[in-house]
This record gives structure tokens, sequence and C-alpha cells, in this order.
């Protein structure tokens, strides 16, 4: 069985740096596309129905295809494994502006998706290897890289890579494709290369598929849902909330909160995440941040609805940040990969079921504000898994 011994060492500077890279490769060419989406819709002819399922390829994929990471740690080593996730993500984000049709554009998201899936439950493993010692810390480094990679562009988008591409859609996801090879490249150049890892028993590889029978899996499925769902259903609902209510002059700014909100929770968790990380309270905290501003862009659109959507951005980055420390926390070395990738199935699997849950009930009531009800029903349910888990030991 391996151990953390078993693994070469790796200098302080280049963990920070490999960790923050490979963070910001998780959204980076997710987030190129709601920039360029009006374009992209109206070169297509895309109905709002096609546009949706659009949007609903990466969570989608998120959990189908976490299991694959897993299997790459297994089969081939970290280092391979999040390199050729890397890879995938930069081929598919530059296949995607090459795309002559909408069928072409679907399959080709779906390429770039799977590869984010797969380097998800390799983040953990990655920390577990890299930073053993600091968990929490190295954990908030990789989910500060991501939110910036949420961020970055939204931001640069319409200032910097539409002027550079002339305007092009296309050639703007290929931009977006380049900084994922480039991070690539550093890290299979900086990256220490690890053997494949077997048993002490029969000399095979050791399992990857995360076992079902434990109820961890299943405890942190729940409490990954609870955010990763918040997030995704108020960032698909938000602005047709808005628009419903007569105030889409607010959508922009309320997205932009709800987005930039996450970066100060992760600098925060930058200095905090070591000493808080098996605690119940934040996530206790966090659940009910979210409650209340989930509750507040339902009853109080206006002015205040920017307040509103950034606690809910705040919490739930916070709550993600610590809670993506627990599988390397409360797993042995060689089971981390597989229950990150059983917790990422789960999670994303129910923000899926969430997000089509929120929709149906605003279609069949014709009540826009219902879209919310389930959205506030789990917010306020990651305080009451985490006390779960407290109950179990799993967290003090």
């Amino acid at each position: 069985m391996p151990s953390d011994a078993d693994f070469p060492p790796v200098k302080p500077w280049v963990a920070v740096l490999l960790l923050w890279l490979a963070g910001n490769a998780l959204r980076m060419t997710i987030l190129a596309i709601p920039p360029v989406l009006a374009t992209i819709r109206s070169d297509f002819a895309l109905s709002a129905t096609e546009v949706g399922l659009l949007s609903s390829i990466p969570p989608a994929l998120f959990a189908i295809a976490s299991l694959m990471g897993s299997l790459l740690v297994m089969k081939v080593g970290l280092k391979h494994a999040l390199v050729g996730g890397l890879l995938l993500v930069a081929a598919g984000s530059a296949l995607r502006g090459l795309a002559p049709s909408y069928a072409i554009l679907f399959v080709t998201t779906i390429v770039m998706s799977a590869g984010v899936a797969i380097m998800q439950p390799i983040m953990p493993t990655a920390v577990r290897q890299w930073m053993p010692r600091h968990i929490g810390t190295g954990t908030a480094i990789y989910t500060n890289g991501l939110l910036i990679g949420e961020i970055l562009p939204v931001i640069a988008a319409a200032s910097l890579v539409l002027p550079l591409v002339h305007g092009s859609w296309r050639m703007s996801l290929v931009a977006w494709s380049l900084p994922i090879v480039a991070i690539a490249l550093v890290v299979a150049w900086l990256a220490p290369a690890t053997s494949v890892q077997r048993n002490a028993t029969g000399g095979t590889p050791r399992k990857w598929l995360p076992d079902w029978h434990k109820g961890l899996v299943w405890r942190l499925g729940l409490l990954f849902a609870c955010f990763n769902a918040t997030y995704f259903s108020t960032n698909a609902f938000l602005p047709i909330y808005l628009a419903s209510a007569g105030r889409a002059d607010l959508i922009g700014g309320a997205l932009t909160s709800l987005n930039l909100c996450q970066l100060p929770a992760s600098l925060l968790l930058l200095v905090t995440a070591d000493r808080i990380k098996r605690k119940t309270w934040p996530y206790v905290l966090s659940g009910i941040v979210s409650f209340v501003g989930v509750v507040g862009i339902m009853f109080d659109v206006g002015s205040r609805t920017i307040v509103w959507a950034g606690l809910v951005g705040f919490a739930n980055a916070a709550a993600l940040a610590i809670g993506l420390t627990l599988p390397p926390l409360l797993c042995k070395q060689e089971d981390v990969a597989r229950t990150a990738a059983g917790t990422f199935t789960l999670s994303y699997g129910a923000a899926v079921v969430l997000a089509v849950l929120a929709g149906a009930l605003w279609d069949t009531l014709g009540i826009p504000l219902l879209a919310f009800a389930p959205v506030a029903a789990v917010s306020l349910g990651l305080a009451l898994v985490a006390l779960s888990m407290r109950a179990k030991g799993e967290l003090v």
C-alpha cells in the first residue's frame, strides 16, 4: 500500500505553481463561451432549448466522465493523467472554434468537458502527493486558480481577446485553448514522474472505481451537491428570472457579483484553510449565508439583488474550497482519486437534476420564483449534511 513517503518530493514553489495553473484550466475554456454565446446562437440559429443543452454539457460530463480521471491515475500515474486531461481540454476548445455546425460544436464541447471532468478527481490526488503536510492550503491554491479561470474569460473577452481576433467567436475559442497547452507543457516539465502504484498482494493495479458501499462517498457527494447545485442553478436561472421580473438591467451586475465574490472567499481561505479544514461550522455558516442570498434573490428584486447574488457566490466558493480538502484528508492515498471521482459523479449529477426540477417548477406552475425554491432548500441542506458528517466523526 503506498504512503506519502513513496512519492518524490516537490519543491514548494513548484507545487504552488502547478496547482494554481491546473486550477485555472478547470474552468477557463468553459467560461469562454458565455461572452460569445449570443453570436454563436445567431450564427447557428439556435433555439433556447439548444442553448440550454449546450450549457448543460459541462456539469453533465463532470458527472459522467469523472471516473475516467481515477482510472487514468491508476493506469498511467498522476503526471501523465494530468497532462492528458489538459491536452484533451485544449483540443476540445480549439476544435469548437472550427465547428461547421451545431452538432459538431456539441460534440467538441463534450470532448472539452470530458477533459475537465477527468482532471477534477486528479487535483485532490495532486494536492495529497505534492503538499501532503498542507492539504488545506494546497486545495485553496488550486481552488483560487479555478475561480480566476472562471473570472478571467468574462473580464478579458470583450476588452482583450475579441479585439485581437477581430471579433471572431471561433478564433476566440481557439485563443483560449493556447493557455491550456502552455499549462500542459509546464506540468510536463516541472511535475515529478510517479510510477503506477500496485497493491501489495497480487501485483495488480489498485482499485479505481468508487466504493459505493462506503457511506463517506455518499455523504461527500451530498455535501458537494449542495454547493455545486446552488451555484450552477443560480447562474442558469438568475438572468431569465430578472428578465421575467422586468429588471434585465440588473443581469450583468448580478452575474458579475455572483462570480466575482467567489474570489475574496478563495483569498481568505488561502491563509485559513489549514486551520478550518475539518471544522463543521464553516459549512453550516456557508449554508445559512447562501440560503439568505437565494431567498433575497427570490423576494427582493432590485438594487440589493447584486448583494444577494454576491452572498451566494461567496458562500458557495468558501464551501467548495474547504470541501475539496476532504477527499485527501479522509481517505488513504490510494483511495483519494476514486473517492473524489465518486463525489463529483454524485454531486454534478445532482446539479443537473436540480436544474431540471427548478425549470419544471417554473414551467408547470408559471411562477418564476419557484425555480429558486429547490435551490434554497439545498443551500440549507449544506448545513444539515455537515452536521450529519460531524455525527459520523468525519468533521469536528
